[in-house]
């Protein structure tokens, strides 16, 4: 059995960069992924939007200079609107900052993160590798590979996504709601440009996204039942593009596929417990929300910036798998993450409503919010990081 200080299971974007965090440390990191990232060829139809804390969080650990910057657009401004013409505008000029975040594809960061943590002398990579079996020893987290080889470490992060094999064998519960919709995603070229906006439409049983690519394009995320969600998908390529231009009200002009429709089913996932003696859980293994706020990865850096910074102070004696000291980051990361599932969660059902009262107060709460310099302010200091 091969002996480590941490164990992390699961090489994304949580687990790679939980890893990359520790470059410094005294640590002595395995890293278990079934398969190491790939860039596909053209356009990522899996983007992400960064916040402008967690771009600074990449930065300290060596991945943001070298990212490909041709790759990534600045959100300058966003527009959102309801289903009865409220609408509520952020810029960048207006909150006094170069940019609200940066769109990124999934596989640009992840793969430059890959290539950070294979350089990194603290690490033994173990991939391609999938886990069988896992024992919670009083002094250790013994995890057994298929291939045979097994590791040991004084603390194991579960980074392995949602349906976690790792937290279902430690027998953390997930309690999961379904949305009974899905996320369809593709890119697009635009006729029109965009301007680094970035539109949002909320309408009774949808959300759909426009997010600013680099150059005359777009990459789009709608969430619908999952009917239409289906239905749309199977769509020609110029037929979706239609589809899509004619729900934005041409606001980026006609369309051009140039990626194809995939769906994602969409659910709310409570971690109740995401520590454990020996154990703690990272990014989607710990939470899953509603991709309206488009926080998903920002909470999953955030857990991996927070848990990181634990694990670098901690002392020589101190037992980094210890429950006392896991606890820390427990508290640390429940209040933005239970805030965030609440607030999306309740928007997401708030526009299903068919009730005429509620639809007015819905689109009137968008309207007072844009008119109310003080709270729009903290929302725009919110989705920066800067709260």
């Amino acid at each position: 059995m091969q002996h480590f200080d941490l164990v992390i299971v699961g090489g994304g974007l949580a687990g790679a960069s939980l890893a990359a965090a520790l470059r410094d440390s005294r640590l002595k990191i395995a890293l278990v992924e079934g398969m190491p990232p790939r860039r596909p060829e053209g356009w990522d139809a899996r983007v992400y939007a960064v916040s402008p804390a967690n771009a600074e969080f990449l930065e300290r650990i060596g991945v943001w200079k070298h990212l490909e910057a041709s790759r990534m657009e600045p959100i300058r401004a966003m527009e959102v609107r309801g289903d009865q013409g409220a609408r509520l505008q952020f810029s960048s000029f207006a909150a006094g900052v170069p940019e609200l975040g940066w769109i990124l594809e999934s596989s640009l960061v992840s793969c430059e993160l890959w290539e950070n943590v294979k350089r990194q002398a603290n690490i033994e990579l173990f991939s391609p590798a999938r886990p069988t079996a896992l024992e919670i020893r009083h002094d250790a987290a013994c995890l057994f590979l298929e291939d045979g080889r097994a590791l040991s470490g004084r603390l194991l992060v579960a980074a392995d996504g949602r349906d976690s094999w790792v937290r279902e064998t430690a027998g953390l519960s997930a309690r999961n709601s379904h949305y009974r919709e899905k996320g369809v995603v593709a890119n697009f070229a635009c006729t029109k440009p965009h301007r680094g906006v970035a539109w949002q439409w909320f309408g009774q049983d949808e959300v759909l996204a426009y997010l600013p690519l680099p150059g005359q394009r777009m990459s789009m995320v709608w969430s619908l039942p999952d009917a239409r969600a289906d239905a749309l998908c199977a769509l020609a390529p110029a037929d979706l593009a239609e589809r899509v231009a004619a729900a934005g009200g041409g606001v980026f002009g006609a369309l051009e596929t140039i990626t194809p429709a995939a769906a994602f089913p969409l659910r709310l996932m409570r971690v109740p417990q995401t520590v454990a003696p020996r154990l703690a859980l990272v990014g989607d293994a710990a939470h899953g929300i509603h991709p309206l706020s488009g926080h998903g990865i920002n909470l999953g850096f955030q857990d991996a910036a927070e848990l990181a910074a634990l694990l670098g102070r901690a002392q020589p004696w101190q037992d980094i798998g210890d429950m006392h000291f896991l606890e820390r980051y427990q508290r640390a990361r429940r209040e933005e993450t239970v805030l965030l599932q609440g607030a999306t969660d309740a928007l997401r059902r708030l526009f299903r409503v068919e009730a005429p009262p509620v639809a007015w107060l819905r689109n009137a709460g968008l309207g007072l919010t844009e008119r109310l310099p003080v709270l729009k302010n903290a929302l725009i200091r919110y989705a920066l990081g800067r709260i």
